[in-house]
């Protein structure tokens, strides 16, 4: 029989001796965060959450609002590289995850990496780039590795990809696949500022833009111990039925075509352990859970009736769902 192993005893195993625990890091990563995305602790907390749950976040968002920003920002505050692709009609896949070139000096060919290969990956405006483009990304993002010329290939650990969506413009786009969408931890918006944080933004940028002076407060190797202590927080049975309780109530729902599928459940799980982790707790909470729903599922669901041109999500029926989908006490 396994042996039970306290809190206690699992931080002391999976955080470095040179940080008090897992709050100290997460403190610090939430600071550098917020020093330069101003006014948005939401976002930032869901940004956290994604990194700690090794999941991705898609962005839909009006320009301007910082979405690149904090994409540079995680980058920075673990130590991790960054790489920025800008998604358009002619990019091809081999653009994004290398590919094989003849060296002539050595008869040989050479595989030459794309810019996937880093720890945190913009991809900006990805629903610019036809499917064939956009499914270069499928193996990377489910399974941390690139196959090219039949030779697998793994990511740098962690790898996170900040996916950025337009709202307001449909020409020239193409909508993601369900494939894709699935593959997305966390969907989100940053949102506008209020006039006061608006204000203190121009006067932080009067000199200089403040990302370019933020420092590392973590290195990669902290991500992954983070991560791994994610993996133990406890969730009770009766919160697991309420998770597969809210993702079963989307298959039926009579205003969806169609529900979430267990890859949702297991990401709404990973959302709720990181969300206690972030708070300092070691076991979940039916709050954590009913808090992340909708930015979890809400764009793995299909709307009845919706277009493929236009893929909304279904924000609304998740919200009606949790609201109306008992609460285990």
């Amino acid at each position: 029989m396994r042996a039970v192993v306290t809190w206690a005893e699992f931080v002391e195993r999976a955080i470095a001796p040179t940080d008090a625990n897992a709050a100290t890091r997460l403190h610090r990563l939430r600071e550098n965060l917020e020093s330069v995305l101003l006014g948005k602790p939401a976002a930032v907390r869901l940004a956290i959450i994604g990194l700690l749950g090794r999941g991705h976040l898609l962005l839909e968002d009006v320009p301007g609002v910082g979405k690149t920003t904090l994409a540079k920002a995680l980058a920075r505050s673990i130590g991790g590289t960054f790489k920025r692709v800008q998604f358009t009609s002619d990019l091809l896949p081999s653009d994004i995850v290398g590919a094989s070139v003849f060296v002539p000096g050595d008869r040989a060919l050479r595989f030459e990496p794309g810019p996937i290969f880093t720890h945190v990956l913009l991809a900006d405006e990805i629903n610019r780039t036809p499917p064939r483009t956009q499914s270069s990304l499928l193996e990377a993002m489910d399974e941390h590795t690139v196959t090219v010329d039949g030779e697998t290939r793994a990511l740098p650990d962690p790898f996170f990809v900040v996916a950025t969506l337009n709202p307001t413009e449909s020409a020239g786009t193409y909508p993601l696949p369900d494939s894709q969408l699935d593959r997305f931890f966390l969907r989100f918006e940053i949102g506008l500022p209020d006039p006061t944080t608006e204000a203190e933004i121009l006067e932080r940028h009067r000199d200089a833009r403040p990302i370019d002076a933020l420092g590392p407060c973590l290195e990669p190797a902290d991500v992954l111990d983070l991560q791994a202590a994610t993996r133990h927080v406890h969730v009770a049975e009766p919160l697991r039925r309420y998770v597969l309780d809210l993702v079963s109530a989307t298959r039926r729902h009579p205003r969806l075509e169609a529900g979430a599928s267990p890859r949702a459940s297991l990401a709404l799980y990973r959302a709720a352990q990181a969300a206690a982790l972030l708070d300092g707790r070691d076991h979940a909470i039916p709050d954590d859970v009913k808090a992340l729903a909708t930015p979890v599922l809400g764009h793995r669901v299909v709307r009845r009736g919706e277009t493929t041109s236009r893929r909304v999500g279904a924000a609304d029926v998740v919200d009606e769902i949790v609201e109306n989908t008992s609460i285990p006490v």
